[in-house]
Order: C-alpha cells, then structure tokens, then sequence
C-alpha cells in the first residue's frame, strides 16, 4: 500500500513538473509586443481617431461608455474597446452585455469609479468581460473595483485587475453564477483606515463561483480569495503570496461552501497579517453545507527560509470534507478543526 500510494504523488509531481515547463513555454510564446503593451499602457484617443467604444453589431461608436451601454437599451450586444487609457465607466442596469479589448492587455479602465463603486457596474442579466485591464481603483468606503456585480451573472476572460482596493465585488445574489478564466489579480486589497477590509476577489451569496486558470499575486490586504456562494471552484490557478503584504488568508470560503478546490500552487508570504492557514472553511458562520468540498491534488509551500507553523486547510464546519492528496512544504500541517 505504501509502495503504491509513493508511486501515484511520484507520478504526481511529475505531472505538476511538466505543467509548469508548459507554463512558461506559453509565456516564452507570447509576442514580446502584447506584454510591452501591459506593462507600458499607450493613453490619449483610439488609433486613427475611432470612437473608444463601439457596438459591434451596429458599428456605431462612441466617446463615452455609458452611452454605448444606454444604446444598447434594454437589449443584449457587444461593446468593443479601442487600445487606449480611459478615464471612463459605466453602468449597466439591463440585458446581456459582452465588453471586449479590441486588443487584449491594451484596453485599460484607469481611477475612474461610477456611483463610488467600480468602473463597471453590473444589475443587469449577465456581462461578460474579455481582454480588459482594470487598474487603479479607488472609492470613498476603500472598496473600489475594477467590476460591481449587484445582479445577474458574470463571466471574466484573459482580463487583469491591478493597484486596486479589490478585483471584484459583489451583492449577494443567491442565483448568480460566476465565472473567472484565465485572467491575473495584481497589488489588491486592504485592510486599514478603521474600515472592513477588502479583497482582491470578495463575491457574496452567489449560487457559484468558478475560478480557473488564473493568478493571483503580490496582495495588499485582505484575502485572495473571499465568497459566501455555496458552491466554489478553484482549479489550477496560482496563489503566490512571496511579495504579499500584510495578507491573509489564500481562500476565504467565509460561511462554507461545497465544490473543488485542485490543482493550485500557493506560496504563503512572510508580510502576513494572518498566516495561521492557507484555506478557511466557515470562519464567519456555517450557512453552506461543506459536506463533500474536496481538495486534492495542490501544492502549498512557504517561501524559502521562512520557517512557521501554519495549517493548509482549517475548517469551523465540521462537515465532511474531502482532503484528498497535497504536497505541502515542511511547517505546514495538513488539516485542523477550529
């Protein structure tokens, strides 16, 4: 059995081996121009004079994001980005709304929040958002976001949330689906100024929150990951906490939550504010059954000469959770019941 069970995390860690070389062979594969253009951002009008917004099915532009969106009425379209810096925002209180970088990385909502909430708001049905950047968030209660989602559902592609009080945050919305792709949460988060902290991620009672193939990295405060919905996902994503400040938790399930939680690489920090674990299960109250929530298959490690006791997973539930398999560094403890 022993013998077994050495041969399945042998093969195992081969697997993660081969995913990370394919990891940064996909990086080595993007043009030299596309992360010029993230990391150096052009600002001032579109290319050739074109409008900063325009409505794909209609091809009518426009120079001010709310008004593509009060076009578009209580219908569903698309709403193309030009490259560009914009100082803009938006509200959208009806239909299924698709935002799209006409190139992506080069479209960029910067500082500027509609109703002291986020540069986009969502109330309608859905919104789906592809290619944008968002940085540089600000509101007067310190929870300023690249996107609000008080209703409907949301779907996040190949986007990046930067130097922001928090990524994304949203109302409670019992029949609301969530889903992130792809996409990097960089420099988010607070705890200070006497206020509630916020998050790079914070989503309240949604029906689910999905999360896949994304990274989050170099927090300032608060959670990586924060939810209330009942049921989770987190796969194949990376957690590195190396540069964090002043963080805590990596994933915050707050009043449970079933689901998966696999196949991530998190690196606990020394700047901590609470490093006593990686994953939190019902630390706020036990309103989601937890009851078959599985993690398996993660990497979690602290970084190199940092040496502390902490625990992977505590959970105040007692439900049964499923705690299959994970290499975990020395120093870290595989569960705790609290």
């Amino acid at each position: 059995m022993l013998i077994e069970m050495e041969t399945r995390l042998s093969r195992h860690r081969t697997l993660r081996a081969r995913l990370m070389l394919l990891a940064v062979a996909a990086l080595a594969a993007i043009p030299a121009g596309a992360l010029l253009a993230q990391t150096g951002p052009v600002s001032g009008p579109a290319p050739g004079g074109a409008a900063p917004y325009t409505i794909v099915e209609t091809g009518k532009g426009y120079d001010r994001l709310q008004d593509a969106i009060n076009a578009l009425g209580e219908g569903d379209g698309t709403i193309r980005v030009a490259p560009g810096t914009w100082h803009d925002c938006g509200v959208q209180p009806h239909g299924n709304v698709t935002y799209v970088a006409a190139i992506p990385g080069q479209s960029i909502f910067d500082g500027k929040v509609c109703e002291e909430k986020a540069a986009l708001v969502m109330r309608g049905q859905s919104m789906h958002v592809d290619g944008l950047v968002f940085q540089n968030m600000r509101a007067f209660d310190a929870n300023g976001a690249g996107i609000r989602l008080e209703r409907g559902d949301l779907t996040v592609r190949e986007a990046w949330f930067r130097d922001s009080e928090q990524g994304i945050l949203s109302a409670n919305y019992p029949a609301g689906h969530v889903l992130i792709e792809q996409s990097t949460f960089t420099r988010l988060g607070r705890c200070d100024r006497g206020l509630s902290c916020a998050h790079s991620l914070y989503f309240g009672d949604e029906a689910s929150v999905i999360i896949r193939r994304s990274r989050f990295e170099e927090g300032t405060g608060g959670h990586y990951v924060k939810s209330h919905a009942g049921r989770i996902e987190v796969t194949d994503s990376s957690f590195d906490d190396s540069r964090g400040h002043t963080t805590n938790y990596m994933i915050d399930l707050s009043i449970g939550a079933t689901g998966v939680i696999s196949g991530n690489w998190f690196v606990q920090g020394r700047d901590k504010e609470n490093y006593s674990t990686f994953i939190a299960n019902a630390a706020e109250g036990h309103e989601h059954s937890a009851d078959g929530l599985t993690i398996t298959g993660n990497t979690a490690r602290l970084v190199p000469g940092l040496s502390r006791p902490t625990v992977f997973v505590a959970d105040w539930s007692g439900d049964r959770i499923n705690l299959g398999p994970n290499a975990l560094g020395p120093g870290i403890a595989r569960f705790e019941r609290r």
